[in-house]
């Protein structure tokens, strides 16, 4: 059997700095990124895709926002926008990857999922919204909303729930589909937030974090290896202080040691390392955190390992 591999687009896989985020910028930027894929797939790897959808999401409440002023047109819900966003940009990967593929001479079929991911609706997170989304305001708006003000004093911002994610819908399906060799992009921007009714599944306004959704995919469906990528080559310790160490393999003991030491960001490198940790103790092979122009190279990035 092949190895199963989940793989985390980072932001920088769609988007760069100093860019304005235009179709042509964006299927440029994820054909570099599907590019790193190919060593992958030639050892026979089995692929699973993951990716962010943050700049994405915000300017499609931004859309929806402008419509409702200049023609009052309703504007959708946050869970509507998510799935507006998981669909055009797994259209992307979809499009980069397949040009990739064929220039390597490589046949998979690509398979691209709009997913729902359970969300528990008595989460601690529905009461403590930390959650940036969508764009700044000179006022606190008043429409019901929570609101925090920015500290560099860019204005007031939304805020929405980040709640632990708890079951992708359609696990089977996406690793049924994954072991018969095709390549499936799924849990797109952490999937779409959705709570159990008594008469189905509804959406609720709330962002799952992508790396621990698609660290919740992974266990799911069992898979060997899981690599996040973002937009350093390693891990370090002691970033840009004395000391400064780029870490090669960790176990998750002395993950655990740097997590509790403070050495990781919050909001940048600590929810990776934490998603690592728990795709390792669930009983992963590996997790390997690194850029995406490294994911060809054996020795890249930093490994958890048991």
């Amino acid at each position: 059997m092949n190895k199963l591999a989940m793989i985390a687009f980072g932001g920088n896989a769609l988007l760069r700095a100093g860019q304005k985020g235009t179709f042509d910028e964006q299927l440029e930027n994820v054909e570099r990124t599907c590019q790193q894929l190919v060593p992958l797939i030639e050892k026979g790897y089995d692929i699973v895709i993951g990716h962010g959808n943050g700049p994405q999401v915000g300017n499609a409440l931004l859309r929806h926002e402008a419509g409702k002023k200049m023609f009052d047109m309703p504007a959708m819900p946050m869970d509507f926008c998510g799935a507006e966003t998981q669909g055009s940009i797994a259209y992307l990967i979809e499009t980069a990857l397949e040009r990739v593929l064929n220039r390597a001479g490589i046949h998979r079929r690509i398979v691209s999922l709009v997913t729902r991911v359970e969300v528990a609706a008595d989460d601690p997170a529905f009461q403590n919204p930390t959650k940036p989304v969508g764009p700044y305001y000179k006022e606190k708006p008043q429409d019901g909303a929570t609101y925090k003000e920015d500290p560099r004093g860019l204005g007031w911002r939304k805020v929405v729930a980040s709640p632990k994610p708890i079951d992708v819908h359609n696990i089977d399906l996406i690793e049924k589909m994954a072991r018969e060799g095709s390549i499936v992009i799924t849990v797109g921007g952490g999937g779409i937030p959705v709570i159990k009714k008594p008469d189905g599944y509804r959406g609720i306004e709330a962002v799952i974090d992508k790396d621990l959704a698609s660290t919740l995919c992974a266990i799911q469906m069992k898979a060997d290896e899981f690599y996040i990528l973002t937009d350093v080559a390693k891990v370090y310790i002691n970033f840009r202080k004395p000391g400064e160490m780029a870490l090669d393999a960790i176990t998750v003991a002395e993950a655990e040691r740097y997590l509790a030491e403070g050495q990781f960001a919050e909001g940048s490198m600590a929810p990776k390392v934490r998603a690592g940790i728990l795709f390792v103790k669930n009983g992963g092979a590996q997790c390997v955190i690194t850029e995406a122009g490294q994911l060809g190279n054996p020795a890249c990035g930093t490994r958890i390992i048991p």
